[in-house]
């Protein structure tokens, strides 16, 4: 398995779209700290076609230490749970074309 950084996708974005690959890392940075801040806030993120970001709490439980086999109290949590969409679904399973709805992005013009 190949890792992806955000400094692939922003390089990727902005040979694409031929623009100013600083420009694309602010825009990035800003629409992941948005994603983050509205987790936070416990608001659910839906991206129709891709999936849907969800905070959600983890119960408390109890679990074994696998060393000393003695009980171990792990606390109660929030975690972000992601249900992949429909369309990305198709495409990691190979039955979808190429491209996500059929967007085209277009090269920003500089006024």
């Amino acid at each position: 398995m190949h890792t992806v950084t955000k400094k692939d996708i922003v390089d990727r974005v902005a040979q694409r779209t031929k623009v100013n690959r600083l420009l694309v890392r602010r825009v990035v940075q800003d629409f992941l700290g948005q994603i983050s801040e509205e987790l936070v806030r416990g608001h659910r993120i839906e991206f129709r076609h891709f999936g849907v970001f969800e905070p959600r709490e983890r119960a408390a439980r109890t679990a074994q230490n696998p060393r000393t086999l003695q009980p171990v109290v792990i606390p109660a949590r929030r975690i972000v749970k992601f249900k992949v969409g429909r369309v990305i679904r198709d495409r990691i399973d190979g039955n979808a074309p190429p491209a996500l709805g059929g967007v085209e992005v277009k090269p920003a013009v500089n006024r």
